[in-house]
């Protein structure tokens, strides 16, 4: 099977960024993604957004075009809020998101009408009506299909750097899980989703899909949901290993580190240089102590298996790598990686406001809430309850 690889320009930046639905009053998650899109469908038809469904309607998703840079992506993000806010706000539906809604549940949740979905749901039945999950995609463009895998390869060794960073799912179904990304174990149980397999070149990749299209597994390479992936229709890769962001700096913070990690890897393939990689069992374990310890995690970082904490391996990550964070024009946003790192992550936000609300999850709710408008407050929502 010959699956082409679009131009891209190389280190151009995509963002998806999927948002929650909730009452302005009780937090919980509302159904009314359809009629938000179908106000927003001929508002938004000439601009360089997208607002989308998703696979429950008490979610929408909001696309960047194909930016330059970071900001440019973000920029796009930034107008795409700013539209679905002009609807939501007369229905008195706010905008959050984290990996996963505090409190819902997951029978209370409509599925999308759309035949995409219900196969979904039809093949993977209990999983499948549990994924009350958001997450953000980051796409980088490559130019040459020969570079996707060894990249991919590479950035397996920052998976979990990134889910650390974007951690913000410490809570399922009213229960405190005692991980900081509840997601990432979640959306693994789906068929296609989890780990990237460590494929040597395109060819290699031409011949799983193949099997999976055989075999009934998949349609095609969309339904590819690793925590890595090639995206052959854009020409990049696509980073969907990270829970959904909770504020936009944060995004562009998370957004900037993996442009300059692709950018990173690919000048060393330039150079002829072989690219670090793991061993899967290593990038398996990695995943899971980021999982449940956040940023607090010591991650293996090489194949000797030699351990770090991973705030300090990503400090001296941005040492080393923030010349190219310069010549993308992402400096600014890749410096935020350290507010992320010096405040603490989304999770360890969430779980000191439930501390201080003795464990009321909707003032949790009402905290991302307040962060998604105005970035973190976590020192003020703690005042608000006397803390």
């Amino acid at each position: 099977m010959k699956v082409p690889f679009a131009t891209s320009a190389r280190s151009s930046v995509g963002l998806e960024w999927e948002l929650m639905l909730a009452d302005g009053e009780s937090g919980d998650l509302v159904p009314r993604a359809p009629e938000v899109l179908d106000l927003l469908e001929h508002a938004s038809a000439l601009e360089r957004y997208t607002v989308t469904g998703e696979l429950l309607t008490n979610t929408v998703e909001v696309t960047s075009g194909i930016g330059a840079t970071v900001h440019a992506a973000v920029d796009d993000i930034a107008d795409a809020i700013a539209a679905v806010r002009a609807v939501t706000g007369p229905m008195n539906v706010e905008l959050l998101c984290a990996g996963s809604h505090p409190f819902a549940q997951w029978y209370d949740q409509q599925v999308t009408d759309k035949s995409r979905y219900h196969a979904l749901i039809e093949r993977t039945q209990w999983w499948g009506r549990n994924m009350m999950i958001w997450g953000i995609h980051v796409h980088v463009g490559v130019e040459d299909s020969a570079k996707v895998f060894p990249i991919i390869n590479a950035l397996s060794i920052y998976l979990p750097h990134l889910q650390a960073l974007s951690a913000s799912s410490p809570f399922w179904a009213g229960e405190r899980t005692g991980y900081a990304s509840n997601r990432s174990l979640v959306f693994q149980q789906l068929p296609t989703a989890g780990l990237p397999w460590p494929l040597q070149g395109w060819a290699e990749f031409e011949a799983y899909l193949e099997d999976m299209v055989v075999t009934g597994v998949m349609a095609d390479a969309s339904e590819v949901r690793w925590d890595i992936r090639p995206a052959p229709r854009w020409g990049t890769i696509e980073v969907r290993a990270c829970d959904g962001m909770s504020t936009l700096p944060e995004l562009a913070a998370v957004a900037a580190l993996v442009q300059v990690l692709v950018e990173h890897f690919s000048r060393e393939l330039d150079e002829g240089r072989a690219l670090p990689s793991i061993q899967p069992w290593l990038v398996r374990e990695n995943k899971w102590r980021a999982a449940r310890y956040g940023l607090d995690a010591r991650v293996i970082v090489d194949r000797d298996g030699s351990q770090r904490p991973v705030r300090e391996h990503l400090r001296e990550t941005m040492a080393r790598l923030g010349g190219v964070a310069v010549d993308l024009d992402c400096a600014r946003e890749f410096a935020g990686l350290e507010a992320i790192m010096t405040q603490g992550a989304s999770y360890s936000r969430q779980t000191m406001v439930a501390d201080a609300a003795q464990g009321d999850l909707r003032e949790v709710v009402h905290h991302l809430i307040r962060e998604f408008r105005a970035g973190p407050t976590l020192r003020q929502h703690l005042a608000a309850l006397g803390h």
